[in-house]
Formats: structure tokens, sequence, C-alpha cells
């Protein structure tokens, strides 16, 4: 992991949608409402933490070069 902050801010915030989303499919509940677009938010969030790269870090550093 070479950008390991972007990454768990990405991947927190992924959780936290995803979370909701998932319990609100799951709850039995027909007050709650599944989002498709929150949860599709959430796997990108998670996709945007993982291949980011942090502010400090050059691509030299991160062998994209």
């Amino acid at each position: 992991m070479k950008s390991w902050r972007t990454t768990i801010v990405g991947v927190l915030t992924a959780i936290t949608l995803i979370a909701q989303q998932l319990l609100a499919l799951l709850d039995n509940d027909p007050a709650t409402v599944f989002s498709l677009d929150l949860f599709i938010a959430g796997l990108g969030a998670m996709g945007i933490g993982i291949f980011a790269r942090d502010n400090d870090k050059s691509s030299e550093n991160v062998g994209v070069r």
C-alpha cells in the first residue's frame, strides 16, 4: 500500500456507504429503502481511495515512471 492514508480514507468512506445500504436492504422494514446509487457511490469511493496517490508522493516514489 503506497498511499496508505488515501486508501484508508477511501475504504472507510466506502464501508460507511455500503454498510448503510446493506442494512437498509436486509432489515425487513418497508420504511427503509435500499439506494443502488449510494451503494455504487461507495464502490466508487473505495476505488478512488485505492487508486489515488497521497499528495506527498511523487510518481517516481510510487513506481509510476
